[in-house]
């Protein structure tokens, strides 16, 4: 029946949970980029045909035949990148105090950590646009990535939290007892440590930064063409198959990145392996 005497899970029970978990994963993530995909290189399917009438990559062609493409898709992962790079810089302390200090005031500063992500983006956007003509950083790519830190770093902030509050301190004060310095304890102990917390957070600020429509279209001025900024005109078209290559780009993206992410993580895991 998969289940012993005592409550014991049998080996034929883990493994029936873990097809389910597959195959639950593979409905939820997978399927839907496959359907898109299908969607693009396909005509005239329509319900309940449960297969597309013809194949072409028409849909493709027009896409990647706007001279804006590569220009964008550059743009968006350059953008990308430095949000998510910026946002460790700040949350990794941000969370780190929030987490291990007792302060005055802590709750105040935590529920203004959060308040960007609580009032209307176009308000934000509105507001700091002002600010950043007077900055000269309006229709500038590093305006765009400062407006980009708005919506992403309350999130990078609760969830590198979240993993502090995990991790604890008995790891550190171990390393610190046999005279490891703190900067070193950091780089090789407690980052290591962190890396579930800090992939999540990763993945997360990408793909927020990656759908970011309005702020990167007031702020930008439309000088910084991100992939959005060409999504959105094909969005309100009735040519279902280019709106699902787009569809396809964005889906692909966040997961180049996490393979670029996992990437660098292994190699940063080898050097601290070396003697």
């Amino acid at each position: 029946m998969g289940v012993q005497k005592g409550g014991r899970v049998t080996v034929r029970g883990k493994k029936t949970w873990k097809i389910l978990l597959l195959v639950f994963s593979f409905l939820l993530f997978v399927a839907p980029l496959l359907y898109m995909f299908l969607k693009s290189v396909s005509y005239g399917w329509t319900w309940p045909n449960w297969r597309p009438d013809s194949l072409n990559f028409r849909a493709w062609e027009v896409i990647f035949r706007d001279p804006s493409l590569i220009i964008a898709l550059k743009m968006t992962i350059c953008v990308g990148v430095a949000v998510v790079l910026l946002n460790f810089f700040i949350a990794v302390p941000a969370a780190i105090s929030l987490s291990r200090c007792n302060f005055k005031g802590k709750t105040i500063i935590e529920a203004i950590v959060m308040l960007p992500i609580l009032i209307p983006v176009l308000a934000i956007a509105m507001g700091m646009h002002l600010s950043m003509i007077k900055l000269g950083l309006a229709d500038q790519m590093i305006g765009v990535i400062l407006i980009h830190l708005m919506p992403t770093l309350p999130y990078a902030v609760r969830v590198l939290k979240a993993g502090f509050d995990r991790l604890g301190t008995n790891w550190e004060e171990q390393a610190l007892v046999l005279g490891i310095k703190r900067r070193k304890i950091f780089w090789t102990v407690t980052l290591p440590l962190m890396l579930p917390s800090l992939r999540s957070m990763a993945i997360l600020v990408f793909v927020i930064s990656l759908s970011q429509y309005v702020l990167t279209a007031i702020i930008g001025g439309g000088k910084v063409l991100t992939l959005p900024m060409l999504y959105y005109p094909f969005f309100k078209s009735s040519d279902e198959a280019v709106v699902a290559g787009f569809s396809v780009l964005f889906s692909i993206l966040p997961i180049l990145f996490l393979l670029c992410f996992e990437a660098f993580v292994c190699c940063y895991l080898l050097v601290l392996k070396r003697p």
